[in-house]
């Protein structure tokens, strides 16, 4: 309709980020572990709700992918805030302690729902950002990295929801603030009408290669393409180098720092406030600064960049762990590099296959999440058991390093 009334853009940007707050609560599981454990969880109990919510929420956003254009943003949006919401809710509503029920609830169907919900602010924001896809990528993913410290501080130090209510009415509590904020966030997931360009965009120049207007490719044209297998191990090897560093951030630099003399109790508030304050925030700041650099230098280079850093760091994190200020500087630029992985790589992959089939696409190249998840984490526990975490950081490095040369190689995909 020539008098259809366009929606501020900026409105969605409001919406993803509500979104993405909600969402970031799967990172927020362990502030509720210690408490479990004190029921009689084991450990392993405690990680496998946490891996089962990880690979629901890889799966499910592979099918949300395909249902995007059929169910709408809007819909998918909602879905997955009433079964995260829902997940949690009843996961508490059932007792809140029972192993079984909150592996089901709040790992699998959780899981589900931010699967469901979380493609939708990348794909509906790059449509209506064409000329911004960094920026609007990186704030939406930033929401994702803040709201886990938020949930986190809100349950302990912060808003001391499980002293004050315990665990039970915290996660009935939690599920209902993330349907909320969820599904009014998805009342702006709309997209733009079709043909629809933002005032001067189809005028505006860019200095960058890799940013030229792609012909949308559908997920199997897209699997036949050396491009994809190429960004796709290039972020396998750097989540897998982000994610195994969490898993150690506290454990390994306790270890050297009391190896260079500091007492336990120091060394443990030290690897703490490495790992809660500085990796963290870094890591939502990451995810906003690399979208903006990425629209100033391009995807490429913007992931040849953060690589590169990234390898040479982590290889370096050795000599850094048992030094206090080296251990938080360390931790900042790994964390900082990790952030960026989630607005660098849905942006390549819009900017190779395609902007208007991201939703489609992205759910695919982020399963090299999952796969770097696996094998990172399991990589250093497994030779932080033989008592040599050194070498999983030299390991992880080197890996890192041949996913710069990776990403050297994509190429733009010519039109026929």
């Amino acid at each position: 309709m020539k008098d259809q009334k366009i929606m501020n853009r900026w409105l969605v940007v409001l919406g993803a980020i509500l979104i993405q707050l909600a969402l970031g609560a799967i990172y927020a599981w362990s502030v509720f572990t210690p408490k479990l454990t004190e029921v009689g969880w084991s450990r392993g109990e405690t990680q496998w709700v946490f891996s089962i919510g990880l690979a629901s929420f890889a799966l499910f956003m592979v099918f949300a992918g395909f249902r995007l254009k059929k169910w709408g943003p809007k819909k998918l949006a909602i879905l997955g805030g009433l079964l995260l919401g829902l997940g949690y809710f009843l996961g508490g509503l059932m007792g809140g302690t029972d192993f079984w029920p909150l592996l089901l609830l709040i790992g699998l169907v959780g899981g589900a729902g931010i699967g469901f919900a979380y493609v939708v602010p990348i794909a509906v924001g790059m449509q209506w950002f064409p000329d911004k896809k960094g920026m609007i990528t990186g704030l939406a993913v930033a929401g994702f990295g803040f709201g886990a410290l938020l949930w986190v501080k809100l349950a302990g130090s912060w808003g001391h929801l499980i002293e004050n209510m315990g665990l039970s009415t915290t996660f009935m509590v939690y599920g209902i603030a993330f349907a909320l904020m969820v599904i009014i966030g998805g009342l702006w997931m709309k997209f733009p009408p079709e043909g629809w360009k933002p005032t001067g965009f189809e005028t505006k120049k860019t200095n960058t290669s890799d940013q030229v207007e792609t012909k949308a490719l559908s997920p199997k044209e897209m699997l036949s393409k050396p491009q994809f297998y190429l960004i796709f191990l290039t972020f396998v090897f750097s989540a897998g180098a982000g994610l195994m560093s969490i898993g150690l951030m506290k454990l390994y630099p306790m270890e050297a720092l009391q190896a260079n003399g500091m007492k336990l109790a120091k060394a443990s508030a030290v690897a703490g406030t490495a790992m809660a304050v500085f990796f963290s925030l870094a890591n939502g700041l990451g995810r906003i600064l690399w979208g903006l650099i990425s629209d100033k230098l391009g995807r490429k280079r913007s992931i040849i960049l953060m690589t590169l850093t990234q390898g040479i760091i982590v290889l370096l994190f050795t000599y850094m762990a048992g030094s206090e200020y080296l251990l938080y500087l360390g931790a900042t630029l790994i964390g900082f590099n990790f952030g960026g992985n989630f607005a660098l790589f849905p942006t390549i992959t819009a900017d190779t296959f395609g902007a208007k089939s991201v939703g489609q696409n992205y759910p695919f190249v982020f399963l090299a999440y999952g796969v770097g998840g696996i094998f990172g984490p399991i990589l250093g526990g497994k030779l932080g058991d033989a008592g040599n975490f050194p070498l999983a950081f030299t390991i992880l490095g080197i890996a890192v390093l041949i996913g710069t040369v990776l990403i050297y190689l994509v190429k733009p995909i010519k039109n026929p």
